[in-house]
């Protein structure tokens, strides 16, 4: 049987309009030559006398655990979670405690690609296209939304395009065993720009990052910034997600990956 892998991914990269001004990666890269006269100084030679003038390519980073495409801890979303099951909730858990075989499993993507940017999918949203496509779900698939932000990465709107999914459609998920959720979006919720109108408009406050605090009663991870989703299948594939183990991180950077068998 063939294998068929498609990278789900974005490129961690600067100079694009991936996250908000204020949390935009910044990658400074130095080639072969730029890195030549330390090198030299250090073993007291000439840069003359290293392969053509050359030593290491290298790249230094200034970043977020949440820039590129990457995995939320139940931390990142509140300092509790489990408040269903355990009386109190008990303390989340960061990146490095999540369970690695969450990371790895089979999969569903729902369309959501019609949906107005900043609409707020619901239980029923999530129920009718389960219905549409013929899928139940298991305990432990990772459910993937398409929305409409994925045509728009790199581009100025992008994190103010695609839907969000809303807290009982997240708790919905969970409900059935669901434990890694993504979005092609900047984020799980809808975008802030629009729920901000919203919270303006109506004064609830707890519209504020509503999918994301569904981990307060039921732990969870999702990851944000994905990619190529409309190239996969509705269902029949895994995804691979494993996240950088950063020591007590709210995330881990992962190179995501669907892996189809055909």
């Amino acid at each position: 049987m063939a294998r068929r892998l498609i990278d789900i991914s974005v490129a961690l990269k600067a100079g694009i309009a991936s996250d908000p001004p204020r949390m935009l990666p910044e990658i400074e890269y130095h080639d072969h030559k730029m890195t030549a006269p330390a090198i030299a100084q250090e073993f007291g030679i000439s840069v003359d006398q290293l392969p053509e003038g050359e030593y290491a390519a290298v790249e230094r980073v200034r970043i977020s655990t949440h820039n590129g495409t990457h995995l939320d801890a139940p931390y990142h979303f509140f300092s509790r979670m489990n408040e269903r099951t355990v009386p109190g909730g008990e303390p989340s858990w960061r990146i490095d405690e999540v369970p690695l075989d969450w990371c790895f499993q089979p999969a569903v993507k729902l369309d959501f690609r019609h949906f107005d940017h900043g609409y707020v999918a619901t239980p029923a949203d999530v129920q009718a296209e389960l219905k549409r496509i013929g899928h139940t779900l298991k305990p432990l698939e990772i459910v993937v939304v398409n929305t409409a932000a994925a045509a728009r990465y790199g581009q100025d709107d992008y994190i103010h395009s695609g839907c969000g999914m809303g807290k009982a459609a997240t708790l919905w998920l969970l409900e059935q065993g669901v434990r890694v959720t993504g979005t092609d979006g900047w984020s799980w919720d809808a975008p802030f720009s629009l729920t901000k109108k919203k919270v303006e408009e109506t004064g609830d406050a707890s519209l504020i990052w509503e999918g994301h605090r569904a981990g307060r009663e039921i732990g969870y991870c999702h990851l944000e910034k994905l990619s190529n989703l409309d190239q996969l299948p509705l269902d029949g594939f895994m995804v691979a997600c494993f996240p950088v183990k950063v020591y007590r991180g709210s995330a881990g950077w992962t190179r995501a990956v669907a892996i189809i068998e055909e």
